[in-house]
């Protein structure tokens, strides 16, 4: 699996007040990516990328208020609002051993210990002091797992997949080993 160029960091939630600041919502609420990036992609609902360079940020409790070079009027802002904004990789520090860039999970197949497909990664849910893993399969329930130790053995980005142990009270019931057929 290739590394994507960029990650999602969150979204443009609102435009704020008349000079071009926009209020983005980071996926990660403690995330302070912003503060040490010059640059990011917006790409807004129509799918157009928006290369944007960052003259401040300012945080606030749910959300960062970001004024980007070109964005100069309250109707610019306007624009960007639902956009999705990416950062960089490179741009990034890489991850320390054994740590994860939340983008870099969406995608992945979730196996259990046996090999059976439980589904793939589909989102990540910020809602306490771990990520949960949204993992869907057509057809199934989706799983919603803790990004932990307890319910995830093994993270491999590279061969696409990680190994995870729905919690007891989810009877996952996969399908083949993957591999098999």
């Amino acid at each position: 699996m290739t590394l994507k160029p960029h990650l999602e960091l969150g979204y443009v939630a609102r435009a704020h007040g008349l000079k071009g600041e926009v209020a983005v919502r980071p996926f990660d609420p403690a995330s302070e990516t912003l503060d040490f990036v010059e640059r990011v992609l917006v790409r807004t609902r129509a799918g157009q990328e928006r290369l944007l360079r960052i003259e401040s940020v300012r945080p606030t409790p749910k959300e960062t208020l970001v004024v980007f070079e070109a964005v100069e009027r309250r109707e610019d802002a306007e624009a960007l609002v639902g956009g999705t904004v990416l950062v960089f990789r490179e741009d990034l520090e890489p991850p320390a051993e054994d740590e994860y860039f939340q983008g870099d999970l969406v995608g992945l197949t979730a196996v259990d210990a046996a090999g059976h497909v439980l589904g793939r990664v589909e989102e990540l849910w910020d809602t306490g002091e771990v990520p949960n893993l949204v993992i869907r399969a057509e057809g199934r329930e989706e799983l919603v797992v803790p990004f932990a130790d307890d319910f995830v053995s093994t993270v491999d980005i590279p061969g696409g997949k990680l190994v995870v142990k729905p919690p007891e009270y989810l009877e996952a019931g996969g399908s083949e080993p993957e591999g098999e057929e």
